[in-house]
């Protein structure tokens, strides 16, 4: 990765986009009036993976710096907002107004204060009525999570909030180079293992605004990012994993087809 821009800059709220004229305009509103309402030297950067509606010229029109990134999928799109970024902090989120870009606060002073990576907490926030799949909030996260804290020694409760910040040159060393949505958890793993300092903040979680079905399509830790870690991490990965795959089938066994 490039890491030659220069860091003239406090910070970069970084959005990836791929088609969101919906809800861009309302993103890229909330993240300026943070930044200027709290006197930083920031920027709003929007990593455009190949929109077709209009959100280059929306994020342009409000005063957006706009890097286009040819390479297709989530992490991919951030990798390029991230080589591209001016800030010596960068706040990444998702352009579909389902977290709040004007109440960063806590991201901020903790990047401050020191911290290498700072994760949002969504269940310590608030998760609103609609805004996180039932099976998402109540098994997928929590285990994965749980995962995270057990083998990989992260002490965050909620692995895969899409809202967090970090220190650039921080992770610029990590050498992250997953393209899909695994990169989220590659992240936080290379940043556990490297021994950076991670903390994390309440975010509260909103609806997504948008009418439409995400095109990034939500994912937990993938082959790649599995295949970067140690033998004991795999092994202690899959047995929460099917343990907890047993679970579900005993739960569901049990509410569907149990005698009442």
């Amino acid at each position: 990765m490039n890491t030659n821009v220069e860091l003239d800059k406090e910070l970069t709220v970084l959005m990836p986009c791929l088609n969101e004229a919906e809800t861009l305009a309302t993103c890229i509103h909330k993240a300026q009036s943070f930044i200027k309402s709290r006197g930083i030297d920031g920027e709003v950067l929007i990593a455009d993976n190949g929109s077709t509606d209009g959100s280059q010229d929306i994020a342009t029109d409000l005063g957006a710096r706009v890097v286009a990134v040819a390479e297709k999928g989530y992490g991919a799109a951030l990798l390029g907002g991230i080589q591209h970024a001016k800030g010596r902090y960068v706040i990444m989120g998702d352009a579909d107004d389902s977290y709040d870009f004007s109440e960063l606060d806590g991201f901020v002073q903790s990047l401050r204060d020191g911290s290498e990576l700072v994760m949002g907490n969504r269940f310590q926030g608030g998760i609103e009525p609609g805004a996180m799949p039932f099976l998402h909030k109540y098994l997928g996260n929590p285990v994965l999570s749980m995962i995270g804290r057990v083998f990989f020694n992260i002490s965050c409760g909620d692995f895969h909030c899409g809202l967090r910040g970090f220190n650039r040159e921080s992770i610029n060393r990590l050498q992250l180079n997953t393209t899909g949505m695994e990169f989220a958890s590659e992240m936080v793993v290379r940043s556990s293992l490297a021994e950076l300092k991670i903390d994390e903040v309440p975010t509260k979680l909103h609806p997504d605004g948008r009418t439409r079905s995400p095109i990034y399509k939500p994912g937990e830790m993938d082959g790649d990012t599995f295949a970067s870690c140690s033998c004991t991490h795999r092994i202690g990965c899959s047995f929460i994993l099917l343990v907890s795959c047993c679970f579900l089938v005993s739960l569901l066994w049990s509410v569907c087809f149990q005698a009442p």
